[in-house]
C-alpha cells in the first residue's frame, strides 16, 4: 500500500475518532432529559475504533494515534520511517474532526465551548483530580491499551478478532478514566480538541502528549518479553 493511502487512511480515521468520540461527549452526554452519560461517551469511543479497524486497519493498520504508533514502534511493529508522517497525519485529521464539531456545535443558540471534550487536571479534571493522578492514569491506561493492541493483532492470536478487543478495550478505558482526565490516552484527539477550546487546554496538553507516549513506549518494551516465544 502506498503512503499516500495510508496516511490517507489514517487521516479519515482520527477524524473519525474525534468528531464521533468526542462530539458525542459534546453534542449528547449533556442533552437534556436524554443524555447519554459516561457510558454513552465510553462506547461511542469504542465504536469509532472498532469499525475503523475494519474499515482502514487492511491499508494503514488503523493507528489513529500517536501513542500506538510509538507503541507499535517499540515492540518491533512498524517501521521509523513512518512514524512521522503517521503522527502529522493523526493530529491534522483529529483537528480536523475538532474544527467540524465546533463547526456544528456552535450552530446552537448561546453556544459555550464548556470546555470541547478537552483533558485536563485540576481545576479542569471532571472530578477534581490531581495532577499526579492524571499523569499516572493516562501512563496505565494507555500501558493497558498497547498490550491489548499488541496481544490482539499478535500472529497466534484468533485471527479477526482484534478490532472488537481493541474497540472495547478503549470503551473500558473511558469507563475508568473519563473522571479523572476526560480521558485521552490519544495525543491527538486531544489536541484536536484543546485547540477550539484554548486557554487551559492548550497549556495542559503537555501532559497528553508526554504521558500516552511513555505509557506506550513501555508496552512495547513489555510485550517485547511477554510475547516472546521461550
Amino acid at each position: 500500500m502506498s503512503m499516500s493511502k495510508k496516511l490517507g487512511a489514517e487521516f479519515i480515521g482520527t477524524f473519525w475518532l474525534v468528531l464521533g468520540g468526542c462530539g458525542s461527549a459534546v453534542l449528547a452526554a449533556a442533552f437534556p432529559d436524554v443524555g447519554i452519560g459516561l457510558l454513552g461517551v465510553s462506547l461511542a469511543f469504542g465504536l469509532t475504533v472498532l469499525t475503523m479497524a475494519f474499515a482502514i486497519g487492511h491499508i494503514s493498520g488503523c493507528h489513529l494515534n500517536p501513542a500506538v504508533s510509538v507503541g507499535l514502534l517499540v515492540g518491533g511493529r512498524f517501521s521509523s520511517s513512518e512514524l512521522l508522517p503517521y503522527i502529522v497525519a493523526q493530529v491534522l485529521g483529529g483537528i480536523a474532526g475538532g474544527a467540524v464539531l465546533f463547526v456544528i456545535a456552535s450552530g446552537q443558540a448561546g453556544f459555550e465551548t464548556a470546555g470541547f471534550a478537552s483533558n485536563g487536571f485540576g481545576e479542569h479534571s471532571p472530578g477534581g483530580y490531581s495532577l499526579t493522578a492524571a499523569l499516572v492514569t493516562e501512563v496505565v491506561m494507555t500501558f493497558m491499551f498497547l498490550i491489548i493492541i499488541l496481544g490482539a493483532t499478535d500472529e497466534r492470536a484468533p485471527a479477526g478478532l482484534a478490532p472488537v478487543a481493541i474497540g472495547l478495550g478503549l470503551t473500558l478505558i473511558h469507563l475508568i478514566s473519563i473522571p479523572v482526565t476526560n480521558t485521552s490516552v490519544n495525543p491527538a484527539r486531544s489536541t484536536g480538541v484543546a485547540l477550539f477550546e484554548g486557554g487551559w487546554a492548550i497549556s495542559q496538553l503537555w501532559l497528553f502528549w508526554i504521558a500516552p507516549i511513555v505509557g506506550a513506549a513501555l508496552a512495547g518494551l513489555v510485550y517485547n518479553w511477554l510475547g516472546s516465544e521461550d
